[in-house]
C-alpha cells in the first residue's frame, strides 16, 4: 500500500539563517472598541500595522547558528550521534537525489520528483522587501480541481489514488497527513508533511532566499497558503519529536513570510518554543523590543511566559550577582502584573498540574469562578490555549514556589484596592470581545481541545479543511473552478447531497438568479414533496408464509 511505501523515519532537515530585518505581526489590544462577529475582529483585535523602524533587527539577529536548525543535531545532544544516525551514513552515499534543499532532505523511498506544475514568481519590490507568490500551471490546476473532487466525496482513499498518479500534489499531501494523523499513524503523517515541503522548495525562485529575511509571500493568495501550512505542521512534528530549538527556528521562519498579518497566529507559539527551548533571552529579547509599539503582554501567552523566562535566568548560577538580581526583579514585577491583568489563568493552570492552592487563594473572589465566568470568549479562547498548551512548564516546584509567593501579594493588592485593579479589569471588558480570524486559524491548527471547545459557533459551524483552514475573507483568487464542478451555486456540495442526487436523479431545482431567498424556499418544498412521493411508492414485500406454523421443533 502507499502507506507502506512512504513510512520511513524522519531525516534531518535544514534550514538557512535569517539575519537581516523584518518585523513581527502585532496585536494591537488596547483599543477599548466593543465587537462581536469576524467581521469586526478587526476593530477590536487590530492585526495590521506599520512595522517599527528597525524593530526587526534584533529579532531576527538570533539566526546565528546554522546547527540549531537541523534536528538531528538537535537528537545528538540528548541521544548520541550513534543513536540517531545509526547507518543512515552508508544509504546517503547511495542516494539517488542529488538536488540540494535546505527544508528537508529527500529518502531513497520517496517516488523521483519531477515538474509538478507549480512555479514561484517575484511579484513586488517595494522598499528592499521583495514580495513573491507560487503560481499553478494549467495541468497543476487540473490536478487541484481532481483533488477537491476527492475531498468532496469524504474518502480518503480517492486522495491516495490521487497521490499515486500524482505523488508531489501539495495539497493532497497535506490532507492526506491529516488523516493519517487521525489514524495514529504519526511517523508517515510526517513524511508527507516533508514531501509537501520538498516539492514547494523544488519550485522556489532563484531570486527567492530564506536567509535574507526580505522574502514575504501573501497569504490571501491559496497558491501561498499550503507554504504556510507546511512549515507550521513541521514544526509541530518537530516539537512532539523532542526538537523545540528547531522547531523555533521554523517558528521564526513563518513569522518572516508575512510578519506583518502573521497569518497562522504563531506569536501564539514562539513563546512556547522559546521556553521549551531554554532560549530565554531570546523570549525577553523580543519582549523588550516590541512591547512599547506591539504591547506583547495584553496577549496572555506574552504576560505569563516572560516572567517564566526571567525567572529562569535567575535560577543560572553562570550569571553574575547583579544579572541574577535584575531578572528576579523583573520576573516578581512582570508576573504580579500577568496575574492581576489576566486572573482567571491560575485556577485552570494549577488544575492542569495537579496542585491544590491553599484556602486563602480558594476563597478569595479575584482568583474564583467568577474570573473565568465573566471574561470575554475570545480571552476565553487565548487562556484556554496558553493553559492546555504551557502547563507542563509550571510543575517544577521551585516554579510554583515562586508563584505562589506572588498570589498571595497580588490578593494583598486587590484588598487594598489598589488601581491597578481596577484598570485592569475595565481593560478586560472592553476588549477581547472578538479575535481575529488569525487567532481562529492558530487555534484550529493546534488542536488543543481546551482552546478548541472555546471556538464560537461562527467558526465551529462552517467546514474546515485541512488544506485551507478558515481562508481569508480577502482572498486573492486567481483561478476558478469550472462551472461542470459544482452542483449548483448554492446547493451545498457534500456526501449529503450526493445521496439525495443519487435518490432522485431526476429532480431539478430549478434556481434562478434573482429572488433566490424564495427560490430556495421552494426548492428545499420541492424536495421534501418528492422525498414524500418517494417513501409513499415504498412497497415493502411480505415475508413467505409458513405451511407449518408450529414447526418440528428442530433447530438448524
Amino acid at each position: 500500500s502507499l502507506c507502506a511505501v512512504l513510512r520511513v523515519l524522519a531525516p534531518g532537515c535544514r534550514l538557512p539563517l535569517l539575519d537581516s530585518a523584518a518585523g513581527v505581526s502585532r496585536f494591537l489590544l488596547n483599543r477599548d472598541c466593543p465587537g462581536s462577529t469576524l467581521e469586526r475582529a478587526a476593530e477590536v483585535f487590530p492585526v495590521f500595522g506599520a512595522e517599527h523602524e528597525g524593530s526587526g533587527i534584533a529579532f531576527l539577529s538570533c539566526f546565528n547558528l546554522l546547527r540549531n536548525l537541523n534536528p538531528e543535531n538537535e537528537l545528538k545532544r540528548y541521544f548520541g550521534a550513534r543513536a540517531v544516525l545509526g547507518d543512515q551514513r552508508p544509504r546517503q552515499r547511495q542516494r539517488q537525489y542529488v538536488r540540494s534543499t535546505w527544508l528537508t532532505a529527500p529518502k531513497n523511498t520517496w517516488p523521483r520528483y519531477s515538474k509538478t506544475g507549480i512555479a514561484m514568481q517575484l511579484v513586488d519590490t517595494r522598499r528592499g522587501v521583495q514580495h513573491f507568490t507560487f503560481e499553478h500551471h494549467r495541468e497543476y490546476q487540473q490536478v487541484q480541481f481532481k483533488f477537491l473532487d476527492a475531498v468532496e466525496s469524504m474518502d480518503p482513499n480517492n486522495i491516495v489514488l490521487l497521490l499515486q498518479m500524482n505523488p508531489y500534489h501539495v495539497d493532497s499531501l497535506l490532507q492526506l497527513s491529516d488523516v493519517c494523523r487521525m489514524q495514529e499513524d504519526q511517523e508517515m503523517a510526517r513524511d508527507l508533511i516533508e514531501r509537501a515541503l520538498y516539492s514547494l522548495e523544488c519550485a522556489f525562485h532563484p531570486v527567492f532566499s530564506l536567509t535574507s529575511g526580505t522574502c514575504r509571500l501573501d497569504y490571501r493568495r491559496p497558491e501561498n497558503r499550503a507554504f504556510f501550512l507546511a512549515l507550521f505542521k513541521h514544526l509541530m512534528f518537530l516539537e512532539k519529536r523532542g526538537c523545540p530549538r528547531t522547531a523555533l527556528e521554523f517558528c521564526k521562519l513563518i513569522l518572516s513570510l508575512d510578519p506583518e498579518n502573521d497569518p497562522l497566529c504563531v506569536l501564539l507559539l514562539i513563546d512556547f518554543l522559546s521556553l521549551r527551548a531554554r532560549e530565554y533571552t531570546f523570549l525577553t529579547r523580543i519582549f523588550q523590543e516590541w512591547e512599547s509599539h506591539r504591547n506583547l503582554s495584553q496577549l496572555p501567552n506574552f504576560a505569563f511566559s516572560v516572567p517564566l523566562a526571567y525567572f529562569f535566568l535567575s535560577q543560572q548560577e553562570e550569571r553574575s550577582e547583579l544579572e541574577i538580581s535584575q531578572a528576579r526583579e523583573r520576573a516578581a514585577r512582570l508576573i504580579q502584573l500577568a496575574l492581576i491583568m489576566f486572573p482567571s489563568v491560575l485556577m485552570p493552570l494549577l488544575d492542569r498540574c495537579s496542585v491544590q492552592p491553599d484556602a486563602r487563594v480558594t476563597s478569595h473572589p479575584f482568583f474564583g469562578l467568577n474570573a473565568q465566568i465573566s471574561q470575554p470568549p475570545a480571552l476565553n479562547q487565548l487562556t484556554s490555549l496558553y493553559v492546555g498548551r504551557t502547563h507542563s512548564l509550571w510543575k517544577d516546584p521551585a516554579v510554583m514556589a515562586w508563584l505562589e509567593t506572588h498570589v498571595h501579594e497580588v490578593l494583598r493588592m486587590v484588598d487594598a484596592r489598589d488601581p491597578l485593579v481596577e484598570d485592569s479589569e475595565h481593560k478586560r471588558k472592553m476588549r477581547y470581545q472578538s479575535a481575529p480570524r488569525n487567532i481562529y486559524r492558530h487555534v484550529i491548527l493546534s488542536e488543543m481541545k481546551e482552546a478548541t471547545a472555546a471556538l464560537p459557533l461562527e467558526v465551529t459551524s462552517q467546514p474546515v479543511m485541512g488544506f485551507d483552514p478558515l481562508p481569508p475573507l480577502d482572498s486573492i483568487i486567481s483561478y476558478t473552478r469550472p462551472e461542470r464542478y459544482f452542483l449548483h451555486p448554492w446547493f451545498p456540495r457534500c456526501t449529503l447531497s450526493l445521496f439525495f442526487r443519487s435518490l432522485l436523479p431526476n429532480f431539478n431545482l430549478q434556481v434562478g438568479e434573482a429572488g433566490a431567498g424564495q427560490d430556495l424556499n421552494q426548492g428545499v418544498n420541492r424536495l421534501m414533496a418528492a422525498m414524500r412521493d418517494m417513501l409513499a411508492n415504498i412497497q415493502f414485500q411480505e415475508p413467505p408464509r409458513d405451511d407449518n406454523p408450529e414447526g418440528d421443533g428442530d433447530w438448524d
